[in-house]
């Protein structure tokens, strides 16, 4: 086991032991994996180590001598050098990473370290200027709301339990008891917790109820995981499977719907049951496990459909296995030669950030391309704790993606979403998809008009940068796949132009001929674009 390194917040490195609905593959067996090279190490590397900048005639570089970690001798403090060719820092945009490929520390921005700057010593070929980069909030890097509830209900708990992801999965709350004790219970959710026998279990990590409001149940992050009588309501167009995955799945854990892509799932078990899953009839009942020889007849599935090129590991959450078990599945994935692209769906960075290793990032960063989309609902989930696992998984070259789905008195304003899109980009995650709830079983109570989207992206659009704006789609029942929906911005024809509407309402023509051939506009005509140009 790592010892770790123990900040104000216990920022510690736990044990590798499996969670429930999880198991770990033999020793023996981890053993005989075989480990694929790709690293983010420039060509001339051995073995993933980078060579210093002052060796290696060939591709040498005029830089400043570094310690073995990769920080400048001398310089702003923490001042970093860039990978193999100091001139350029990180040659492929992934990360500032130290000498032997690793991480410099956790996360130079997610653990406060102040100003980092890019040594200019160390770029004296090219005399670039220093580069100094925005300094991370200062504080503890931990939430001040969890720091006081997890004195208050766990003040036993030690910093390396509670950064413990293993001890968070086996301290998740549960049951009646649990909650009364640490939420005043609201009519409807005691009687849902009473009563039971809904689809979907109930859990949730002492992590993240410690950002639950424990007086008032409309709070958002509450109503996402508390559940409620509403869930024993069942309406028109609502199913147990809304998505017909049962229907395209042709081996148990894994679907195919769409031509080039599937969707894998190793297990059903997640750290925190979030009431408006999808996939409520599976997740949590220990039907799906990641044992080898279900695994296996899906690897032979995927040997055999040379038409896929993309793998989406969902579930439950994959990131609740252990390190070697989801090295294993990547690994096999990856001696597919005909799979190119891998994707993982996670709501671990949200829901328990600890479980963000620097162990679990050494395995990922070996599956490049590897790109991750994570469920975030709420500005209130980017924590510094959210950010510092975010950060992790980028400087370890995994791009990332938010997958947010619209719920009715969470996220289903603009102020709360631009709020969201905003923290998520300062966590170097893209805003992807804004889905609209699936009418699973029990659900209406969480979703919106379809109308509530339209407004959400139009207040979106043009009112803060195209990065922060996701796609809104809706997943058409019964396994139609994803529509995506936008405003409608065409106001309609004019003879050969096409009238526009932008963001501010205003109207502009464009030239739109209907016929194959454009008439030259006479000398001395009006401006086709009337109005004030819309912002680039």
């Amino acid at each position: 086991m790592n010892s770790g390194n123990s900040d104000e917040c216990g920022r510690a490195d736990a044990a590798d032991e499996p969670p429930d609905g999880a198991e770990d593959p033999s020793s023996s067996h981890a053993a005989t994996i075989a480990r694929l090279t790709l690293t983010l190490s420039p060509p001339g590397s051995e073995n993933g180590t980078t060579p210093s900048p002052t060796t290696r005639k060939n591709g040498r570089s005029s830089g400043s001598k570094t310690k073995p970690n990769g920080r400048a001798a001398k310089g702003n403090g923490r001042a970093i050098t860039g990978t193999g060719n100091s001139s350029q820092g990180s040659t492929n945009g992934h990360s500032l990473a130290n000498g032997n490929g690793g991480e410099l520390g956790h996360s130079a921005l997610a653990n406060g370290l102040g100003p980092i700057a890019l040594n200019s010593k160390s770029t004296r070929s090219s005399q670039l200027p220093a580069i100094t980069l925005p300094s991370a909030p200062r504080g503890r890097g931990c939430n001040p709301r969890t720091r006081a509830w997890r004195k208050r209900f766990f003040p036993a708990a030690t910093d390396r339990e509670w950064n413990d992801w293993r001890w968070q999965s086996r301290h998740r709350i549960r049951t009646l008891e649990q909650f009364e004790r640490m939420v005043t219970l609201s009519e409807t959710e005691r009687d849902a917790l009473v009563r039971g026998g809904t689809m979907l279990p109930v859990g949730v990590t002492p992590y993240y109820l410690s950002l639950l409001d424990a007086e008032d149940p409309q709070q958002p992050l509450r109503k996402t995981v508390i559940p409620t009588t509403s869930e024993f309501t069942r309406t028109a167009g609502e199913a147990d499977d809304p998505l017909g995955e049962d229907g395209h799945s042709p081996v148990p854990g894994l679907v195919h719907r769409y031509p080039d892509r599937v969707l894998l799932l190793p297990l059903d078990f997640c750290s925190t049951y979030c009431r408006y899953c999808t996939r409520s009839r599976v997740v949590g009942h220990g039907e799906i496990v990641p044992n080898e020889a279900r695994l296996a007849a899906i690897f032979d599935y995927l040997e055999k459909a040379t038409q896929v090129r993309d793998v989406l590991i969902s579930g439950g959450d994959p990131l609740a296995l252990s390190d070697d078990k989801l090295d294993w599945i990547l690994h096999r994935l990856r001696s597919i030669r005909h799979i190119e692209f891998v994707r993982i769906g996670t709501k671990m960075p949200a829901v328990l950030p600890q479980r963000v290793t620097p162990e679990l990032c050494r395995v990922l960063r070996k599956y490049h391309p590897l790109w991750m989309s994570i469920h975030f609902l709420h500005p209130d989930e980017c924590t510094p704790e959210s950010a510092k696992a975010c950060g992790r998984l980028s400087d370890s070259g995994i791009p990332l993606g938010s997958q947010t789905v619209l719920l009715k008195g969470v996220n289903d304003n603009v102020d709360t979403m631009k709020q969201l899109v905003h923290r998520l980009l300062k966590m170097r995650v893209r805003p992807y998809y804004l889905y609209q709830c699936d009418p699973i079983s029990g659900s209406s109570h969480f979703r919106t008009p379809v109308e509530k989207g339209l407004e959400i992206i139009e207040g979106l659009r043009g009112h803060t940068t195209g990065y922060a704006v996701p796609t809104y789609v809706i997943d058409a029942p019964g396994g139609g796949g994803k529509i995506p929906l936008q405003p409608n911005y065409v106001v309609g024809r004019e003879d050969d132009f096409l009238v526009l509407r932008n963001f501010e309402g205003k109207t502009y023509r464009y030239p739109d001929p209907q016929s194959p051939s454009m008439i030259p506009a006479p000398h001395g005509s009006l401006p086709i674009l009337e109005g004030v140009p819309a912002d680039v």
